[in-house]
């Protein structure tokens, strides 16, 4: 539930600080006390009228100050609860990351492991689905920097990173299944500066997959992120694309193809 991500996000970053793992809310938020259950409604409640800002008035123009009014409290009242405006983009931050990490996770699991083409194509269409239902919130997440605000990494990077780690699951999956192989033309050669930040993402996520495989992942990653961003801030016009959920599979299709992945439904 929803405030069972933002009690865990406050948990972890306003009440324990940034101790635990990077963005990592714990499994289970244990609030003991009658007081740390209305604590955390509070908190959760705030958030919620932080996103209904975020939709009406954007990011920019966020203010704490409003969110207290419509909360029926004084702002100073507020303040206890979060302590700043950054601190609430931080949590309207987390709990966006978390809620698509969520039908990210959701949409893979629901398609046979070994069928890693309709994993990939399942992700993408997650993703596309969510930032479309969500665009203001997709626009925090991916759009313009905040004016005066730097996310914290310590409490940020974990939630942030869930789709990508999903996405190199699959694409690392494949690779050790014998079902990820580049096709067609040669891949330009990875450079030295290149293959050493690909073996620090290999290392640090354990991955077997090799340069090559990796860089077309990437590939895959911001082509994906950048399709979805065109049809989000209407980059397209009005009139150039009125098939946009076909045009999206059909992009789905070539980037599966460009990262090595077997079709859709080839499962075996």
């Amino acid at each position: 539930m929803p405030e069972d991500r933002i009690a865990g996000a406050t948990d972890a970053g306003v009440a324990a600080g940034p101790a635990g793992p990077a963005g990592a809310a714990p499994a289970a938020v244990r609030l003991r006390t009658p007081r740390e259950r209305a604590r955390a409604q509070t908190v959760a409640d705030i958030v919620r009228l932080g996103r209904e800002h975020l939709a009406l008035h954007g990011a920019a123009a966020l203010s704490l100050r409003a969110v207290a009014r419509d909360l029926g409290v004084v702002s100073s009242a507020v303040y206890r609860y979060v302590e700043s405006r950054e601190e609430l983009l931080t949590l309207l931050l987390i709990d966006a990351y978390n809620e698509l990490g969520d039908a990210v996770d959701a949409a893979v699991g629901a398609v046979p492991e070994d069928d890693f083409g309709g994993r990939f194509v399942a992700l993408g269409r997650a993703v596309r689905d969510w930032a479309l239902r969500e665009p203001s919130r997709y626009a925090l997440l991916f759009g313009s920097p905040v004016p005066g605000y730097q996310a914290p990494a310590g409490r940020t990077t974990g939630p942030g990173t869930r789709v990508i780690t999903a996405l190199i699951g699959i694409l690392d999956g494949a690779f050790r299944a014998g079902r990820l192989a580049a096709t067609g033309r040669r891949s330009p050669a990875v450079s030295a500066g290149l293959a050493g930040d690909l073996a620090k993402i290999r290392a640090e996520f354990g991955l077997a997959v090799p340069d090559d495989l990796l860089a077309r992942g990437a590939l895959a990653w911001t082509s994906l992120f950048g399709a979805v961003s065109f049809e989000v801030f209407g980059q397209y016009g009005p009139d150039t694309f009125t098939a946009r959920e076909e045009l999206f599979g059909h992009h789905l299709a070539v980037l599966a193809d460009v990262a090595g992945l077997p079709a859709a439904g080839a499962a075996r």
